[in-house]
Order: structure tokens, then C-alpha cells, then sequence
């Protein structure tokens, strides 16, 4: 503790450079906490697929997903994370998330997102896993071997199962008039009366 006391002595050694150097942490600290209000970072902490419709880019994909049937057993993150262990799923929950926010806030998101091979290995093993049942029989009859359930090292069941759960989603226009449940506004009531 006497070491830490020591180097802030250091760096600031009068009372005014402490005291700004709290005020710039506090700003900083409190615009960070806004933006990631403003972000709704606080829904993606949930298992509701609502949560991806913060980003508008995701329209299509909620839609798709929600008139397929896989809306009655399976959400975003039954999908698309890994279901290995507790750390695992959240590490690649936050990067993948931050990576998303990252492309969105630089202007770089596609109108059609493709997943990365990651992803597309994240993907290929949750089918496997809700799925295993199915798999594990296809493969004794013989209508698939253990290659064509390795992505990268055979088919993916995306191949042969285009339409599930997403269809043809390529971009917005894909789904078009499509019901969306967008989140309300982040914006405080009395914000929201001075706007108008």
C-alpha cells in the first residue's frame, strides 16, 4: 500500500494535480457508463433475442429466425455461442459482441453478415449438440459419416439446410415490412418532451 501511495506521490505530487487527475477519471468513467447505456449493453447480458434489434443491421436476421422453428426452442445465444463451460460462453460473448460494436460504430458493418470461420465452428457445434440424437442416427444409417459433421472437414449442415433457421437473409431488403420488436429509446421522458 505505502509503494502505491509512493508513485502517486510521484506522478502527482500536489494536491490540485490529485484532485484533477480524479475529476478526468470521474469524467471519463461517466461518459464510458452513458455510452454503454446508451449501447443498451445492460440487454446483452440477457438470453433475449431482442437484444440483437439494438442494431438495426440484425432486422432481417431477428425476422427470419422468428418465423422459423427454431423461435420455439432455441434464442440467438443457443446458436451462436459456444456451450463448452460458464467462462468460455461469456469471453466469447463480450469479444464477439465488442468485435460487433467495433464494425458499427467505424461504419464498417455489412448490409449482409457472414459469418466468420469461428463463428461458423461455434455454429456447426451447436447444431451438433441440440441435434445429436439426429446426427448420431444419420450417421449408423449411413446417410452421412463423421466427416460431413466437421465444419471445415466435410459438409456443414448449413449445406444441405439453407433455409434454417435464417432463409435466404442476404440484407435489409430481404425482409421487408417485417415486425421487429426494436427497444425503446434510451432517452429520459423529460429528454424526449424537449425533442419534440
Amino acid at each position: 500500500m505505502k509503494d502505491i501511495k509512493k508513485i502517486i506521490d510521484c506522478l502527482l505530487p500536489s494536491y490540485g494535480l490529485k484532485v484533477s487527475a480524479i475529476v478526468i477519471l470521474g469524467v471519463i468513467s461517466g461518459m464510458g457508463i452513458f455510452f454503454m447505456y446508451l449501447l443498451r449493453a445492460q440487454t446483452y447480458l440477457t438470453n433475449d433475442p431482442a437484444s440483437c434489434m439494438n442494431c438495426h443491421v440484425m432486422a432481417p436476421y431477428y425476422a427470419s429466425w422468428n418465423h422459423s422453428s427454431h423461435n420455439r426452442d432455441a434464442t440467438c445465444n443457443d446458436c451462436h455461442v459456444p456451450h463448452k463451460n460458464f467462462v468460455g460462453y461469456w469471453f466469447f460473448k463480450a469479444t464477439d459482441g465488442a468485435h460487433h460494436v467495433y464494425k458499427l460504430v467505424t461504419n464498417q458493418e455489412r448490409d449482409a453478415i457472414i459469418a466468420s470461420d469461428g463463428t461458423r465452428e461455434v455454429i456447426m457445434g451447436n447444431c451438433v449438440r441440440c441435434h445429436q440424437q439426429l446426427v448420431t442416427e444419420a450417421v449408423k444409417d449411413g446417410r452421412s459419416d463423421y466427416m460431413m459433421t466437421k465444419v471445415g472437414e466435410g459438409k456443414a449442415c448449413w449445406d444441405c439446410h439453407r433455409m434454417t433457421p435464417h432463409g435466404q437473409t442476404r440484407s435489409l431488403s430481404s425482409t421487408p415490412g417485417a415486425n421487429v420488436p426494436y427497444p425503446p429509446s434510451p432517452n429520459p421522458d423529460w429528454l424526449n418532451k424537449l425533442i419534440r
